[in-house]
């Protein structure tokens, strides 16, 4: 297994921001760097423990889907390389394969969560109102069943430790306003269903999603962030679906599932995590990856 890398240490560049997985670094007024570490976190907890090769995993996926994706909107990749901002080679080299230099953007308030199957804050949202973020939905459903068409159901973007608020179209369109909210709306349902597309052809189910976007300086819309990893969706073997049961999954509900075991309170800080759970969190990944890229 490849060496983790649990919290960068760069003191060439001064740190904005260190969230549950991403450590991001100041460049200038134009760019800046995101490290994504091994961390995972669960119940909006970092755990202590981290999963080898886990960063280098994400950033490679969400390079493969901006790349693929670009023909629908515009990305915050950008073309300097790691030497163009790191002098030093010691610094360079410990965050190498897991660092992305990126356009700095204006971030907007919203995760743009869209759903093609019903699991989740969704399912139990379906169980008490019929709908999912005030979208009406047939009767009759099961858990994991393939949605009618494809629903964007939006969220708050909630601080580090805190939970994301879902809210409906109607908050969207106050937060963002009509034009923004639906141009959203729009680009993150065709980006799930040509990804989920891709996806299934390769073995693999995206029951939901969440992407993020920004503005840049001329107030073009811009995918940013992680884009369709484990870590921001939902992926199923789709060997191995089967509606009416929550289906394997290659994200980190292994860990969840391991924690719930556990007599711990969800609060921070959080367990260590076993070799046996990590070995085998980290080959999930892994196996996302290959199954997408391979």
């Amino acid at each position: 297994m490849p060496a983790t890398l649990h919290t960068s240490q760069l003191k060439s560049l001064p740190l904005l921001h260190s969230g549950k997985v991403r450590d991001i670094y100041d460049i200038n007024e134009y760019y800046m760097l995101i490290v994504t570490t091994d961390r995972i976190s669960a119940f909006d907890v970092i755990m202590p423990t981290a999963i080898p090769g886990k960063g280098i995993i994400l950033n490679q996926i969400t390079q493969f889907w901006m790349n693929k994706l670009s023909h629908i909107i515009p990305n915050q990749l950008c073309d300097l390389s790691l030497e163009d901002v790191i002098s030093d080679a010691s610094e360079r080299a410990a965050i190498a394969s897991h660092a992305m230099i990126v356009k700095k953007l204006k971030a907007l308030p919203v995760e743009a969560i869209v759903r093609g199957y019903i699991i989740g804050s969704g399912w139990k949202d379906y169980q008490a109102t019929g709908a999912i973020c005030g979208i009406e939905l047939p009767a009759g459903l099961q858990i994991a069943d393939k949605l009618p068409e494809v629903i964007f159901t939006p969220s708050t973007k909630a601080a580090v430790g805190a939970h994301d608020e879902n809210i409906d179209y109607t908050q969207t369109k106050k937060l963002l306003g009509d034009e923004l909210a639906q141009q959203i709306r729009d680009v993150s349902i065709q980006l799930y269903s040509e990804a989920a597309d891709y996806a299934r052809q390769r073995g693999i189910i995206i029951a939901d999603t969440k992407f993020e976007f920004g503005l840049d300086k001329d107030g073009q819309l811009t995918l940013i962030d992680e884009v369709l990893t484990p870590d921001s969706s939902r992926f199923w073997p789709e060997s191995e679906y089967q509606p009416g049961s929550s289906p394997v999954s290659f994200d980190k509900q292994f860990v969840r599932d391991y924690l719930e075991t556990l007599d711990w309170n969800k609060t921070a800080p959080g367990p260590e995590l076993p070799d046996s759970i990590v070995t085998k969190t980290a080959e999930k990944y892994e196996y996302a990856k290959k199954l997408l890229m391979e």
